[in-house]
């Protein structure tokens, strides 16, 4: 069974005109949840990183189960105000405003070296919000993996200068 079948379309979700790509089934499925992570480990066992950064929450679930796979440690980037020791900060755009997230200062050295992990690459927003902040930390992006690309938004143009993984691009 190919990946696409585990993602369930929800029309009009969360608003009208939207076709929400639901990956619940695909998580309740342990062989599919397995490949995932191994397809998404690919890119690094040739490329060793020293860390997985995800972004809260969906960036989670798939961020530290490949951060396992790999041998390596698992970095949190998050919404305001949920870690508690010094942070960065990095403001990106949405459709209608500004959101933030956040990562804690002495996360990564510089010099080390990350794969960033999310569920999805849509605008390229949050993703490119979250290499800023790497960048800020003087560490090196080795890769961005994804699940899911809608290649229709154009998310690469705005990580241009990365290599990206996609492992279902609609």
């Amino acid at each position: 069974m190919a990946l696409t079948d585990y993602i369930r379309n929800i029309p009009d979700f969360p608003k009208p005109g939207i076709q929400f790509k639901d990956i619940t089934p695909l998580l309740q499925d342990p062989g599919a949840l397995k490949e995932v992570i191994q397809l998404l480990a690919e890119p690094y066992r040739a490329n060793p990183v020293d860390y997985v950064v995800g972004i809260e929450s969906r960036g989670f679930i798939f961020g530290a189960p490949l951060a396992m796979a790999l041998g390596v440690g698992f970095v949190p980037i998050r919404k305001p105000g949920k870690l508690p020791a010094e942070t960065l900060s990095a403001t990106y755009e949405l459709e209608y405003g500004t959101d933030e997230i956040q990562i804690h200062k002495d996360a990564i050295q510089p010099g080390q070296s990350v794969a960033m992990v999310d569920d999805l690459l849509a605008t390229g927003g949050t993703m490119s919000a979250a290499c800023d902040l790497i960048n800020r930390l003087d560490a090196n992006i080795v890769g961005i993996s994804f699940l899911i690309e809608l290649a229709f938004l154009e998310g690469r143009a705005r990580l241009m200068d990365q290599d990206i993984h996609a492992l279902i691009t609609y």
